[in-house]
């Protein structure tokens, strides 16, 4: 069992750098963006060689455009140089296109420059800015390929992986012969006579993701890696997080499919048909679609053995999710996560988790949502541009030039309720847990099913307090529904800022207002004596920052399917006093324990890690839901496995002072 110790250990990793740098990298911020910016040292037109074949060790044939720089001669660069790899599932062609809309001579700068410009803030259309300054944060350039970089020095790569876009074989989604792959392409790849065998890594979401997996296995040509909205565990992020199913995940399966069943269209022009590709689609052509059908089984028995096998600790499918080894990454790691991002658990949690010195780490973690990585950076007093951030990195760990990127950071927080600031670790170093408990002292300051307090001491009456699924459908308008959405329901201002519509379906808990700055950091726990009226109950909570104009903003949220709470107590972490921190699940059917009616039953939801400050007059708030829809629900085996009542019965939150509820949140100073 983890005690605080260990919590200290895993969480709070001491830095050797003298001084913290200013979000914006100050002097050196700025060197980074001239440097970016400066005129091409080869200026010629990027030279690309499309759909070129690379067969991997069983005979499976990736595909791969390569691009290469051009003199102001109009020659080939034939010098080796740097090599810059992105393996992607959105395929090569979906990467060009962005390439060529990033790279029009004079209108693409123009158009980022306009849509810049447009700022609706501190009106209800806010939320658009959000999203449309991720198109000059620099993100896009990592989606696509950056000719910019490759037009200072470098070749870059973008692959299919195995099974998407026009390369052959099945898709692996994660799994060991496709983490294999990655590794052959990296030795290929420096390998090749325009390579000077030092390789970077680059890519968003899945392409962040390989790029961990690759860094585990310390290739010797893997020189650094930059992973935007990458994850070092799929699986609690959002393939099963508490053992709920959300829609991202189905429609994202939906989606790769799709894209991969149709032939670049390049290559085709080209003449490159690939009759084995065909017959790999046509033997393949939904792939995981079939589990997806497995799931929707009406009750735990009747879920096909196929599935029950795969969801086995061990098993391909599992290990892909579950078996990431951050602890092992030894290759300088520069990673950008959004706190609204449906990664933030992990993203938040890379810069502890790999065992690397400050100079050769280093974490972002934004204000964004999946959709707008990078929104708003370049802007003063803000982190550079993703671009400018990537090219620094690998001019330092590929090149070698002493730029001063190493002493950067080493960690950029967006604070929520404040603003950019910079640490030495995360979670900031001095942050003390303490149980607030749930009150049914009426607070005045919410209107929701029932409107209870936060207390510092354990309450003396008690209550019992019922909310049902069918109240938590409020959750469609809330900052989970539009986590889920990858910042689409962010646009609703009502919804993704301000909590108050989805607290008419929960029980709300209100500490009292703060009298000077409070910094929460860390991860969280919520502590729940609970009852039901079935075998199967389902808890989504929220920390919040409630304002004095009562607006309630969303700092972080967790969920549980109540019957899979079995705690896997070596991953998680417990303060001194025994409390849970970072709360892990098993996930697993053998660990099941359905629920006795009437009962009670104590549990214990996991909340993502949070970086934010109290302002003085603001409130510490909890809600607890039954539902969260479409972040969250119950699969459909345990949904119905008590019958199809179950899908709508009511739960019970118990406040008893002998077995109090309370959330252990990581704070600088006591809360009242």
């Amino acid at each position: 069992m983890a005690i605080a110790t260990t919590m200290t250990a895993l969480w709070v990793v001491p830095s050797t750098a003298t001084a913290e740098s200013p979000p914006d990298g100050g002097d050196l911020g700025r060197q980074w963006t001239a440097a970016y910016d400066a005129p091409a040292k080869y200026p010629g037109p990027v030279h690309i060689d499309f759909d070129v074949p690379i067969a991997m060790s069983d005979g499976t044939v990736l595909k791969a455009n390569i691009y290469r720089p051009v003199d102001a001669a109009g020659r080939i660069v034939d010098e080796p140089l740097p090599t810059i790899v992105n393996l992607t599932p959105y395929t090569k062609f979906a990467s060009l296109i962005a390439d060529i809309a990033l790279n029009i001579p004079v209108l693409s700068d123009a158009l980022i420059q306009l849509v810049n410009r447009f700022d609706f803030g501190g009106t209800p259309f806010d939320s658009i800015t959000d999203l449309t300054k991720a198109l000059a944060g620099g993100a896009p350039r990592a989606f696509g390929a950056d000719r910019k970089l490759v037009q200072q020095g470098y070749t870059y790569i973008v692959a299919d992986v195995r099974g998407t876009g026009y390369s052959q074989g099945a898709w692996q989604f994660f799994q060991s012969r496709e983490n294999q792959d990655t590794l052959e392409l990296i030795d290929w790849a420096s390998k090749q006579a325009w390579s000077d065998g030092n390789i970077g890594m680059s890519g968003i979401s899945y392409s962040g993701i390989n790029q961990f997996k690759a860094a585990e296995q310390n290739p010797p040509a893997l020189k650094a890696i930059f992973p935007i909205e990458g994850s070092t565990d799929p699986l609690t992020d959002v393939a099963f997080p508490g053992g709920g199913l959300g829609l991202f995940a189905p429609l994202y399966i939906a989606a790769v499919d799709l894209i991969s069943n149709f032939p670049d269209p390049v290559g085709i022009a080209l003449g490159h048909l690939d009759y084995q590709w065909l017959l790999d689609r046509v033997a393949t052509p939904l792939e995981f679609f079939d589990y997806i059908l497995m799931a929707l089984s009406l009750n735990v028995d009747s879920v096909p053995q196929p599935l029950k096998d795969q969801l086995l600790p061990g098993s391909s499918l599992r290990s892909a999710f579950t078996d990431s080894h951050p602890e092992r990454i030894q290759v300088p790691t520069f990673a950008y996560g959004g706190w609204q991002d449906i990664f933030a658990s992990s993203s938040a949690r890379s810069f502890s988790d790999i065992p690397l010195p400050p100079e050769r780490k280093k974490l972002i973690m934004g204000d964004t949502y999946h959709f707008n990585p990078g929104s708003g950076l370049g802007d003063p007093g803000k982190p550079p541009r993703l671009d400018v951030l990537q090219k620094a990195w690998y001019d330092k760990w590929l090149k070698g030039i002493d730029n001063g990127i190493d002493q950067y950071g080493p960690v950029v927080l967006w604070q929520q309720g404040g603003g950019w600031t910079t640490a030495s670790s995360f979670q900031r170093p001095d942050m003390e847990y303490q149980r607030m408990y749930l009150s049914p002292t009426i607070s005045g300051t919410a209107t929701s099913v029932y409107d209870g307090s936060l207390s510092a001491q354990t309450p003396d009456a008690a209550a019992q307090l019922t909310v049902s699924p069918v109240n938590g459908l409020t959750s469609l308008c809330s900052r989970d529904a539009a986590v889920e959405s990858a910042g689409a329901i962010s646009l609703l201002n009502f919804c993704g800022r301000d909590d108050r519509i989805h607290e008419l379906g929960g029980l709300t808990f209100t500490g009292a207002p703060v009298a000077e700055p409070t910094v929460l950091s860390g991860p969280i726990n919520v502590h729940l004596n609970t009852m039901y009226d079935n075998i199967e109950g389902y808890w989504a909570v929220t920390v919040n920052d409630v304002a004095p104009n009562g607006q309630s903003t969303v700092l972080a949220s967790g969920q549980l399917a109540a019957s899979l709470r079995a705690v896997d107590e070596e991953k998680s972490t417990k303060d001194a006093d025994g409390d849970y921190t970072h709360t892990v699940y098993k996930l697993t059917l053998a660990d099941r324990q359905t629920l006795v009616p009437g009962q009670p039953t104590v549990l214990d939801v996991g909340v993502n890690p949070v970086d934010a400050v109290l302002q003085p007059g603001h409130r510490l708030r909890v809600n607890v839901f039954a539902s969260n829809f479409p972040r969250g629900f119950l699969p459909p085996p345990l949904l119905f496995d008590g019958g199809i009542l179950n899908s709508v019965a009511p739960q019970h939150l118990l406040l008893d002072p002998s077995a109090p509820s309370f959330v252990n949140v990581p704070l600088s100073r006591p809360l009242g």
